[in-house]
């Protein structure tokens, strides 16, 4: 589904907080890499578990920081492709190969915000009123709490909001298109924007992230909500 940039857009705003978070960059196999910022597969998988659905390919604008980060050691123990390492009990036995220590970097106080547009956005934000499957971020142990909004006298899972085309917004923690903006403080990651649901095909693009606060900038291709954050539709 495509918006034009030139019309409002009516949307839900939905922020999830996450105690601890780690998303491993798979363009570095055999290394334990982190990404600052959660790819925009891992949040249709975060829909996805909401929705019950296989995979959710709406688009959707994000704005993601984490109040601080660490670096954890973990023990892996790999199974041979035979499973002749394996002891009666399916245990790995212990020995040369029996056992793998990497660090594995993470994330506290994971703070995500997410815009759902059009009747895509409505359909999802009522399944986060009661998920199909439990909210991951991350990690199958990463739980993310969906933070309630007020909507009058209610307290909702999501609130609706209009984005308003923009030719200059608060860009700060969005996540942007590489012809989003061209503020000198933002880093170009290479990120996973669709992955298929057997897992086989990824597609990639580059996204431009500050790790930082920017105030009001000029940007393209954007919407801002109404607090004047910026705000770009990402497809699949």
């Amino acid at each position: 589904m495509t918006f034009a940039l030139d019309e409002e857009v009516s949307a839900w705003r939905v922020d999830f907080f996450a105690p601890v978070a780690s998303f491993r960059d798979p363009l570095f196999p055999g290394v334990t890499r982190g990404l600052p910022v959660p790819p925009p597969s891992t949040v249709r998988g975060l829909l996805a578990a909401a929705t019950g659905q296989d995979v959710e390919t709406t688009a959707f604008g994000i704005a993601a920081w984490a109040e601080g980060s660490g670096t954890d050691t973990e023990t892996f123990h790999p199974i041979a492709a035979d499973r002749s390492n394996l002891s009666v009990r399916g245990r790995v036995r212990a020995g040369k190969g029996g056992m793998t220590i990497r660090d594995r970097p993470f994330q506290v106080g994971v703070h995500l915000t997410v815009w759902l547009p059009g009747a895509h956005g409505e359909r999802i934000a009522a399944a986060l009123r009661r998920p199909r499957w439990p909210l991951r971020l991350g990690r199958s142990q990463d739980v993310v709490h969906v933070l309630p909004q007020s909507d009058g006298e209610r307290r909702m899972p999501a609130r609706q909001v209009v984005l308003r085309p923009a030719v200059e917004a608060r860009v700060d923690h969005a996540l942007a298109p590489v012809s989003g903006h061209t503020i000198g403080a933002a880093h170009l990651h290479r990120l996973a924007a669709g992955i298929s649901a057997d897992r086989l095909t990824t597609r990639w693009e580059d996204y431009l992230w500050c790790d930082r606060p920017t105030g009001g900038q000029p940007v393209q291709g954007a919407y801002a909500d109404e607090e004047g954050q910026a705000v770009w539709l990402l497809d699949p």
